[in-house]
């Protein structure tokens, strides 16, 4: 009787060990349905960020391609200094004191009254020679040679040693006029180089200085007064020794 009792107690404990183990285990098994563990070593869940619009997009990305810059366009700097025409060939000679009036006078590359000098004049017109023995321009600084028969062809300066100071020379080249005055007179002698110096120096009888204005020398030939002191020398282009020079300065300068 007393085995028996004592079976009954261990079936009863067996019993109630099983049962709550069952429901220990039931419980786990609802709490691990009802309950959403991530994977192990799976990243939580991020939430998604908005994209920025296209037009930003684009703004953003950088590009390779410059930006619109505004174009300097050059413009035209005025110069310091005007662009002077070339010089004719030919200018023209007025003295109203001796009636010369618009009398053409051609410039040559050489010296006073040499070979193409004397040429133009015995064809009946004035020279001006140029280069580093002859003369400047008219109107510029420097001394302006004008050279002309006094007795053969069309004698241009048959009066010109008549000249006085203040007597006016109005030269037009191109379309200016240029307007001397004469202020004295001096001769050259073809005889004597150092007067030939001092006729095409540029200041006119005072060579080695540096001219500072426009100057003129009108030269023609002394054959009459030669002659008349008996001098009879002239070289092969038939010029008699002396020259009779009026220097002039410019005074004005207008259109022509």
């Amino acid at each position: 009787m007393a085995g028996r009792a004592v079976a009954l107690l261990a079936a009863a404990a067996v019993a109630v060990v099983t049962g709550c183990s069952g429901e220990a285990s039931n419980q786990a098994l609802r709490e691990r349905r009802t309950t959403t563990t991530p994977a192990e070593g799976s990243a939580s869940p991020e939430r998604s960020r908005p994209s920025a619009p296209a037009s930003q997009q684009a703004t953003d990305q950088p590009t390779d391609q410059p930006t619109e810059q505004p174009t300097e366009q050059p413009t035209d700097e005025p110069t310091d200094e005007p662009q002077t025409a070339p010089e004719p060939r030919r200018s023209f000679v007025t003295i109203p004191a001796i009636g010369l009036r618009d009398f053409p006078v051609v410039r040559y590359r050489g010296t006073s009254d040499d070979a193409a000098g004397t040429a133009l004049q015995d064809a009946g017109e004035m020279a001006s020679p140029r280069g580093p023995r002859g003369g400047t321009g008219p109107g510029e600084v420097g001394n302006y040679i004008v050279t002309g028969h006094r007795l053969t062809g069309t004698a241009p300066l048959r009066y010109s040693p008549s000249l006085r100071a203040g007597d006016r020379i109005r030269v037009r080249t191109g379309d200016s006029v240029f307007v001397y005055e004469v202020r004295r007179t001096r001769w050259t002698s073809f005889r004597q180089p150092a007067s030939l110096r001092a006729q095409r120096a540029e200041v006119p009888g005072r060579p080695g200085e540096r001219a500072t204005r426009p100057m003129i020398t009108l030269s023609t030939c002394a054959t009459l007064e030669d002659h008349a002191d008996g001098n009879y020398w002239s070289d092969r282009f038939d010029n008699p020794e002396h020259r009779i020079d009026k220097i002039g300065v410019l005074v004005a300068t207008r259109p022509a």
